[in-house]
């Protein structure tokens, strides 16, 4: 059986990692052997964004690299699906698999039903009802055309049969980015928290010794990329005063600014603003295991990050999700998650702010989140 997996922006790379290690372990003790082919779309294609989680994560270099890079989503789509069908049609393989929602997600599931290639996603099933989401449009088409649905919940099968999907197309496999947490978990633990803010932090910014000093730091982390919280100054700019005037007065705050963030703040003049808060420390892009390390001590999390309210879940850190909808409903509280959703509202998030800053921590892990899912994704598309 030939297989070619698909990856194409940052969320990808840690549900890919475990993928490729469950087929590895299937060929050392079971037959059929499965020839495994990685394609990168190239649509993260910084190297700080990209190559360093491939190293980070011990994910073998891309067989095929389609150079795809930025542009519009309609560019990224077309030119994806032109390059991904001259590899389809040279490889022959009986299936390609899929992970999450991102451009490459849905150009490779187009393109491979119109090669009539066999289809797997998996993270299938997710669903925000907001169709203003370039995402959710990507998670709706991928799902109408994958021959199987390997979903991270019970929550997202229940999207699949009401939409009509046959039952024998959907498999409940688990949260395959929870292999990678757990997979990670040991190598995190032993990084330092001092190391990974003095390595990291933004040029230009002059840190507080003090601040660092304390082997117990209470501190807030902030992650946020999504175009309705940083493209808008009107939203942006409350955000920040609510973090430099309010937050910062109480707790560190370290903030991994995503590139999109930091040419949104140069534009709108915030970015000298947020550099002199002596109490936010804002952070170069951080590997995945730095990230995962300062989220096991964090006090709270700030998030627009799908992902990262899934870890906080298994970690137990309180979180406030800066959406109004999220397709990972059993991370919210009333799923019995850690998660609550505040919008983009400074009043809504305030409220939520000193609702959990005192809370402790309570781990979460939601059915299958157990860190072997991967071997189960395997195992259906063999069967």
């Amino acid at each position: 059986m030939k297989i070619i997996s698909v990856v194409g922006a940052r969320p990808n790379f840690m549900k890919i990692a475990p993928f490729i290690r469950a087929i590895e372990r299937h060929n050392q003790s079971a037959l059929p052997k499965i020839e495994h082919v990685l394609v990168h779309t190239g649509q993260h294609y910084d190297d700080t964004m990209s190559k360093r989680f491939f190293q980070a994560l011990d994910i073998p270099e891309a067989d095929i690299n389609l150079g795809v890079g930025s542009g519009t989503h309609s560019e990224q789509v077309g030119q994806t699906m032109i390059a991904f069908e001259t590899v389809l049609r040279g490889e022959k393989p009986d299936w390609v698999v899929v992970v999450g929602d991102v451009n490459a997600t849905l150009a490779c599931s187009v393109t491979a039903k119109k090669e009539l290639v066999k289809l797997a996603h998996i993270e299938a099933g997710l669903r925000s009802r907001d169709m203003s989401m370039p995402e959710e449009i990507n998670r709706l088409v991928t799902d109408r055309l994958s021959d199987l649905l390997l979903t991270p919940d019970r929550l997202s099968g229940e999207n699949l049969r009401r939409e009509g999907v046959p039952e024998e197309r959907i498999k409940f496999v688990g949260n395959i980015m929870i292999d990678t947490l757990e997979a990670q978990r040991y190598k995190a633990e032993r990084l330092s928290i001092k190391a990974i803010i003095r390595d990291n932090a933004s040029l230009g910014q002059t840190l507080d010794p003090a601040s660092l000093n304390s082997d117990s730091l209470a501190y807030g982390l902030v992650t946020m990329h999504r175009p309705s919280n940083v493209d808008v100054k009107d939203v942006l700019q409350p955000i920040l005063d609510f973090f430099l005037h309010e937050v910062s007065k109480e707790i560190l705050l370290f903030w991994p600014v995503h590139p999109r963030a930091v040419r949104m703040l140069q534009r709108f003049d915030l970015w000298q603003r947020a550099l002199e808060c002596p109490n936010l420390l804002l952070l170069h892009p951080i590997g995945y295991q730095e990230l995962l390390r300062l989220n096991m001590d964090a006090r709270l999390m700030f998030t627009d990050s799908g992902g990262c309210q899934e870890e906080c879940c298994v970690l137990g850190t309180p979180c406030l999700t800066l959406r109004w909808n999220t397709e990972r409903p059993v991370t919210l509280q009333e799923h019995g998650g850690v998660s609550v959703l505040v919008g983009n509202d400074v009043g809504q998030i305030r409220k939520a702010y000193h609702a959990v800053l005192e809370a402790e921590r309570h781990p979460v892990r939601p059915e299958l989140w157990d860190g072997k899912t991967a071997i189960r994704c395997v195992q259906s598309i063999l069967s």
